[in-house]
């Protein structure tokens, strides 16, 4: 295997996104020795906002700008990658709608095995890696072997991983412009339109409480309406409370809502599932009350609750307010 492992980066206006600190992790449970090359695709100050985050994380950051990658473009980015990508490389990818786009195409034009949405690692032992996934939403762990002697893509689901948070790194930046060359692509980015703010932006809040389908109906919303006052939070949701047309669109978290970025997630009635999780980043402190032991939120969760959350939430909010 490669002693190189090559992570690819994102960022928006120069930010990166919290999948940077994971990924790198990540690589580590792969092969504690390789180095893990970031590679940072974009262009001008932005681009080199997030080299120069990123190399206090990374040893070394592959830069690679072109004006055509002011927004990204997994058609552009999936050729250039194979043309700096070394033979037999290792690359992760967080799994977003991004990365879903880029990686499965990418294992393809480098010809190498693909293993999609990776919540673990359970072992690696010479070239072979046993990868852990999750079906039926997270009711079952599966572990997946294969071959990465030639190479291998991973997409590495956000929030799995702890984040290295050390800052303590200086690493070189090298950039890969010229070698990634110029390609071009039939679709073209626009504009980005932003979804219209809602009578709370959940985005801002430090406190959620968020509610699930396990809240039974909208009259039991009210119930962390008041936890979430005790508390000083805001009530946030799931698609199915928005699809059931309980709570406004704005509410909801999750890759079909708004990521959220609170210091303190009380999950309530919600069962996991990857499109929900995949909306917290951050690293909050989560809460999670479900009646099912099994529900796919406790393995994402600080402290569980295994209760029926319309009977607990009274209680516990009586409970804040004493403290208060």
């Amino acid at each position: 295997m490669s002693k190189e492992i090559f992570a690819y980066i994102e960022h928006h206006d120069g930010v990166l996104d919290d999948s940077a600190l994971e990924l790198i992790n990540a690589a580590k449970k792969i092969d504690e020795s390789a180095n893990v090359v970031a590679l940072v695709f974009g262009t001008g100050d932005n681009l080199n906002k997030a080299c120069e985050e990123a190399a206090k994380t990374y040893n070394t950051v592959w830069k690679i700008d072109k004006a055509d990658l002011a927004y990204p473009n997994a058609e552009l980015i999936r050729p250039m990658l194979v043309n700096i990508l070394p033979k037999g490389s290792v690359c992760l990818v967080p799994h977003d709608t991004f990365g879903i786009d880029l990686a499965p195409g990418l294992s393809v034009k480098m010809d190498v095995p693909y293993i999609p949405d990776v919540v673990g690692i359970d072992k690696v032992e010479g070239d072979k890696i046993v990868a852990i996934r999750q079906e039926f939403s997270g009711q079952v762990h599966t572990h997946v072997e294969t071959d990465m002697a030639n190479g291998i893509v991973i997409t590495i689901r956000p929030g799995t991983f702890e984040p290295d948070e050390s800052k303590g790194a200086s690493g070189e930046i090298v950039d890969k412009s010229a070698d990634a060359g110029d390609v071009e692509a039939k679709r073209k980015f626009i504009e980005v339109k932003e979804a219209e703010a809602g009578d709370v932006d959940i985005t801002q809040a430090d406190i959620l409480v968020s509610v699930g389908r396990g809240i039974g109906e909208e009259e039991n919303i009210e119930l962390a309406e008041e936890l979430a006052e005790a508390l000083g939070g805001v009530v946030s949701c799931s698609r199915p409370v928005v699809d059931a047309k309980w709570l406004d669109h704005s509410r909801q978290v999750g890759t079909s809502g708004k990521t959220v970025k609170p210091k303190v997630y009380i999950a309530v009635g919600i069962s996991g599932a990857f499109q929900h999780v995949a909306g917290i980043k951050g690293n909050p402190f989560i809460v999670a009350i479900n009646t099912n032991p099994k529900a796919p939120i406790f393995q994402v969760a600080d402290v569980g609750v295994v209760e029926d959350c319309i009977e607990f939430l009274p209680v516990l909010t009586e409970k804040v307010k004493e403290m208060k």
